[in-house]
This record gives structure tokens, C-alpha cells and sequence, in this order.
């Protein structure tokens, strides 16, 4: 991966802050608060930030960015762009710190503060009586700043772009050291490959895993997510396997799925032969200004013409999260269209109680003339 100076990254992480912050003034808004805890994910703190989880980010419409971690030290070392105030200060509450950092930034004019969508009822409460006791007035709506954000999270920048195609790279060598395994015969249980790609992708200098590993064989392929994800059962023999994996590489996740086919039935190969056709003639319709809704109307009328169902959407969009917008999906509206720097999975799949399941799963970026496939998932035949 190409190697960022720290006054680049300063650059890409003010540049994305500055977006917020001119949102944030067009509608009014003094400031915007993001939360990233246990009970509530939020990776817009780690966007606008770089810190990597459990920190409260305070951004304000003249551009200042406060972060508030839980875990100081590591704030220090890996935060850009913000100023760095220790969570403990405020008797590690939450309601507590957002309005001691709201006084200190003696903010002038509309006093309107928004809150995430996600802030459960009871917490809002409290922030409502902490902070209008300073005049501000607390809004917790959709359709505002944590909205854009995550939009703005779906048009990857060049530095977001580049993190997902390294993990993608990884990804795509522990696929190839899974086919090895398979083809030399020391890869034979589902909990023999789900712990290869822990090792392979600690070896590589990816942070973990985007998601519990999905490794299916024969007998548990017909569910789309198996469960558990993995057991000390068969894989890759006779019949239909499936794995489905993503590595995160600086906070930013691939997701792919590959099928292993050994000695299939007539049956099983038409599965197998469905889904890698739907893939070819899908992959095209992932290009700028596209209508989402397009390649998965025209997967499913493939499927459609076979008497074979989908029982998922043809794909989602990736990044700091394995599901980002947009989904791919034939219930799309029509003006939800690709845009240039979305990551978006392509992933047809069909699956039979009996025949078994085949999904083939692989990472596009979409570009202003196309689309370049980042990952190189595949059906293996044994």
C-alpha cells in the first residue's frame, strides 16, 4: 500500500471534517455530536477522526474537532486532526462530557446541538436536561448530519480506497493459501480454514477479521449464514462448500465468498453454472450513474428464468462498517444510482435444502468510466 506522509492524511481528514462542517452551517446546526460506544457503534468517529473506537468526536460548524477517548494514550498516537480531551476528566459520563466540551468552545449564535438518530429515548433525556441548561437547544432527527455522514462514508476517498485494496490483496492470498490447502490436502475442516485466515491475515498486518467467518460445508451450505459460522465439520468435500470472509486493513473491511464444487451432481452444477453466469453479466451493470436496482432486477430474472430465488440482495456497500450503503437491491428507488469511489460488493447466491448452497462474493470499486473489481474470490473445483 502506497505510504502516507502525516501531512497528507492531515490534508484528507480535514478535507472530509470540512464537508461536515459546511453542512453543519448550511442547515444551522452549531454542532454535531458522534459516539462511538459499546452499546452504540459508530465508525463516523473513526472517519472523522482516525481514532479507532470508544470516543466521543464533538465537530462544530466553524471546523473544530474535539475528541473525547476513552483510552487516552492511544487517542494521542493515532488521532488526527483534533484536539484531545481524556474522557476520564468528566467522570467517564457521557452527558457530562459533551456539555463541558460545548462551554469550553464558547460557541456563538444558534445554539443547536444534533445528536445521533440511534440515541436511545432515556439518553436523550439526559442530554436534553444537561445541556439546555447552557441554552442549547437538542435535536436528534434523520435526515441530518449523521445521515450525510454516513453518505459521505459511501464515496470512498483515494486514502479509503487505497486501505480497502490492500485488504482485498490480503484477502486474495489467503484465498490462493486456501486453495492450496485444499488441492495438497492438509485443509479439511471448517475449523481448519476459519483459523488460517486469523493466522494469514495477523501475518499480513490487518487489525481482524470484518465479520465471524462464514465456513459451510457440504451439509451447511444451504444456509446463507451458516450458523454457528464454523464447526469441527467437513469442508470441501464431495459436494458444495462455501466461505465467506473480510479482513479489515486499517479499520476498512473486504467481504468475499468463494465455493468450493468437489464430484457435484448434475443439479449441483447448475447451481454452480447459474451463479457464475449472474456474476459476468451483473458486473457491468456496477458502473457510474447506474441505478443500483438495475444488476440485481437482471440477476433476478436470470434466476427468475431457472425457477431459482435469491433469498438476499445482490450486494452492499463496504467500508469502516461490512454494511454501508448502498444495498444493491431491485427495491431500490430509481435515483439511488453508483457513484464514483463507492465499494460495493457483487454476491449472487442460490441454495437448495438438499443440493447444498454457491455464492461467489467479490469487492468493485466503481469508477467514473466503469468499475475495477478489487478482490478475485472464485468457484474452485477439486
Amino acid at each position: 500500500m502506497k505510504e502516507y506522509a502525516k501531512e497528507e492524511l492531515e490534508k484528507i481528514f480535514e478535507a472530509r471534517k470540512q464537508r461536515v462542517a459546511d453542512f453543519l452551517k448550511e442547515h444551522e446546526i452549531a454542532a454535531a455530536v458522534f459516539e462511538d460506544t459499546e452499546e452504540r457503534r459508530n465508525p463516523s468517529v473513526r472517519y472523522f477522526s482516525a481514532h479507532p473506537s470508544d470516543a466521543i468526536l464533538i465537530v462544530t460548524a466553524d471546523g473544530r474537532a474535539t475528541l473525547v477517548p476513552w483510552d487516552e494514550n492511544l487517542a494521542r498516537e493515532r488521532a488526527i486532526g483534533c484536539e484531545v480531551v481524556p474522557y476520564n476528566r468528566f467522570e467517564r459520563t457521557n452527558v457530562r462530557a459533551v456539555r463541558e466540551i460545548l462551554k469550553s468552545l464558547k460557541i456563538a449564535g444558534k445554539k443547536k446541538v444534533a445528536l445521533s438518530p440511534q440515541t436511545p429515548y432515556p439518553l436523550f433525556l439526559k442530554y436534553v436536561d444537561f445541556l439546555s441548561q447552557d441554552g442549547w437547544d437538542v435535536l436528534c432527527h434523520e435526515k441530518s448530519v449523521h445521515d450525510f455522514a454516513v453518505e459521505l462514508r459511501a464515496e470512498k476517498d483515494e486514502y479509503e480506497i487505497e486501505c480497502t485494496r490492500e485488504a482485498c490483496r490480503v484477502g486474495d492470498i489467503i484465498i490462493n493459501e486456501v486453495e492450496r490447502g485444499l488441492r495438497e490436502g492438509w485443509l479439511k475442516k471448517e475449523i481448519d480454514v476459519a483459523l488460517l485466515i486469523e493466522s494469514e491475515l495477523r501475518k499480513h498486518g490487518c487489525e481482524k477479521t470484518g465479520f465471524d467467518t462464514l465456513a459451510a460445508g457440504p451439509k451447511r451450505s444451504w444456509a446463507i449464514h451458516a450458523f454457528p459460522g464454523y464447526t469441527d465439520s467437513a469442508w470441501g468435500d464431495d459436494g458444495l462448500s462455501i466461505l465467506d470472509f473480510g479482513v479489515v486493513f486499517n479499520g476498512y473491511t473486504s467481504d468475499t465468498t468463494l465455493t468450493v464444487v468437489k464430484n457435484p451432481t448434475e443439479k449441483q452444477e447448475e447451481l454452480v453454472s447459474l451463479v457464475e453466469n449472474a456474476a459476468q453479466i451483473a458486473l457491468p451493470l456496477y458502473a457510474n450513474k447506474n441505478p443500483v436496482r438495475l444488476a440485481s432486477q437482471k440477476v433476478n430474472d436470470i434466476f427468475s428464468r431457472a425457477k431459482r430465488t435469491m433469498p438476499h440482495t445482490l450486494g452492499h456497500g463496504i467500508g469502516l462498517e461490512i454494511h454501508e450503503f448502498p444495498r444493491v437491491s431491485h427495491s431500490q428507488s430509481e435515483d439511488v444510482i453508483f457513484k464514483p469511489g463507492m465499494i460495493v460488493t457483487l454476491e449472487p447466491g442460490l441454495y437448495d435444502s438438499k443440493l447444498g448452497g454457491v455464492r461467489l462474493e467479490n469487492d468493485v470499486l466503481i469508477t467514473e468510466n466503469g468499475n475495477e473489481v478489487l478482490s478475485h474470490s472464485k468457484i474452485i473445483r477439486l
